[in-house]
């Protein structure tokens, strides 16, 4: 879970968060994230804070997002 008293961002350790669970393999290559809506209930977060992790964990090339398709874990 997200720590609201850490000085490190929501987005980013919701980032960390996503990019551990692609790295133990519980989201595997090819696999669609799960949906904003689906980020915001599991983790206690806002919109904007799911839409930011997502775009670093793009940044970090972890992810790639297709239009209209949705957001996959990336090819290792």
């Amino acid at each position: 879970m997200v720590d609201e008293m850490s000085p490190v961002a929501l987005y980013i350790q919701l980032a960390d968060l996503l990019t551990k669970r692609i790295e133990e393999g519980k989201l595997k290559p090819r696999q669609p994230l799960p949906s904003e809506a689906t980020l915001q209930q599991e983790y206690g977060v806002a919109r904007g804070t799911v839409r930011a992790a997502v775009r670093l964990l793009r940044e970090r090339g972890l992810v790639v997002t297709l239009p209209a398709r949705g957001t996959y874990v990336a090819d290792r």
